[in-house]
């Protein structure tokens, strides 16, 4: 893969992940709104999980998305100075496969491993 293909992939991969965090805050919002005017004691309920737990796994999800994101320009970034598929730790190159399956990843896989 060159340049070319690794900026596409990566650019892919943002706009996913920004789909997805757009599409929780969407879902965070729905979820404060419709507890917003409830008295039901969500704790308690039997018939399913709570409003508190929903809101902390969207929230958590949310966080993950925007992380991803960031790591994505992070590798954009790189991608412009020219280091790339460099792993941080040892200065050798990242594995092709291993970069086509986490185009942001910063470590190849010997470094990742210990």
């Amino acid at each position: 893969m060159d340049d070319v293909d690794h900026r596409a992939r990566i650019t892919e991969e943002r706009a996913d992940a920004e789909r997805r965090a757009a599409a929780l805050t969407r879902r965070f919002g729905e979820i404060v709104e419709g507890s917003e005017f409830t008295t039901d004691d969500d704790e308690h309920d039997p018939e399913g999980s709570t409003i508190a737990f929903e809101r902390a796994q969207v929230s958590a999800l949310l966080a993950s998305a925007r992380h991803e994101i960031e790591e994505l320009d992070a590798a954009l970034g790189r991608l412009e100075t020219g280091s790339y598929g460099v792993c941080i730790h040892c200065g050798r190159a990242i594995a092709g496969p291993r970069l086509d399956a986490l185009p942001a990843t910063r470590t190849c896989i010997d470094c990742s491993s210990r």
